[in-house]
């Protein structure tokens, strides 16, 4: 706007229509602000009662994990009990006669360390024997096939250790689980593997593929 256009513009206007613009502007700018308090205000409240809303959600899954965490402990604890007593079986039932029928002529077995100096080289679960063959056994809760990698590597151990002290005797190995997959019995036996899995109350020798051949060490 020009000064010429500022000067037209300014013609006509007395103090009290200035006032009255001036009054008009002071009263939108307030109802500007409270607009503007009030949306602040609505903000506010809708943050808080997120917040309410969030912090329930947390504690209400914060009780739901709880739960769950001392069920599965529980859960964890029946399966540790029921190993446990399926270990016990395994023994008390003379697991080596399982063997009788594969021409092994095991009469004893149980848990085996052995040792170099104070250090354990090899823990076996059972090692069964006989005069000619010595059987570690591996038993676990759920056999994976890192426990038949695991076992083959103890196998070599067990060899070794034998091996010092003059003990010939072949070596033959076998797993068991309560829970044993096809897939990790499938593995276990291309290994060389003996696998022994849960049968009603009892304990077996799984079927093994006509063209299985155990692994000696």
């Amino acid at each position: 706007m020009t000064a010429e256009e500022a000067l037209e513009a300014a013609k006509g206007l007395t103090f009290e229509k200035v006032w009255v613009m001036m009054q008009d502007f002071s009263i939108k700018a307030e109802q500007r602000q409270a607009a503007l308090d009030e949306q602040q205000a609505e903000t506010s409240r809708q943050i808080k009662e997120l917040s309410r809303e969030t912090d329930k959600q947390i504690k209400e899954l914060s009780r739901e994990t709880d739960k769950q965490i001392k069920e599965l402990s529980r859960n964890i604890g029946g399966l540790s009990s029921s190993f446990g007593k399926w270990a016990e079986e395994m023994i008390s039932a003379k697991l080596w006669e399982k063997f009788k029928e594969l021409g092994y002529t095991f009469t004893h077995g149980g848990p085996e360390k052995f040792w170099e100096g104070e250090r354990t080289v090899a823990q076996v679960d059972m090692l069964l024997e006989d005069g000619d063959y010595a059987m570690p056994v591996e038993i676990k809760s759920v056999l994976t096939e890192r426990d038949v990698n695991e076992h083959i590597e103890r196998m070599r151990k067990v060899r070794e250790q034998l091996d010092k002290r003059g003990d010939r005797r072949k070596l033959v190995g076998a797993v068991a689980g309560m829970v044993v997959a096809a897939e990790v019995r499938e593995y276990a036996q291309r290994k060389g593997l003996y696998v022994l899995v849960q049968s009603g109350d009892s304990v077996v020798v799984a079927e093994m593929p006509e063209n299985f051949k155990a692994r000696e060490w």
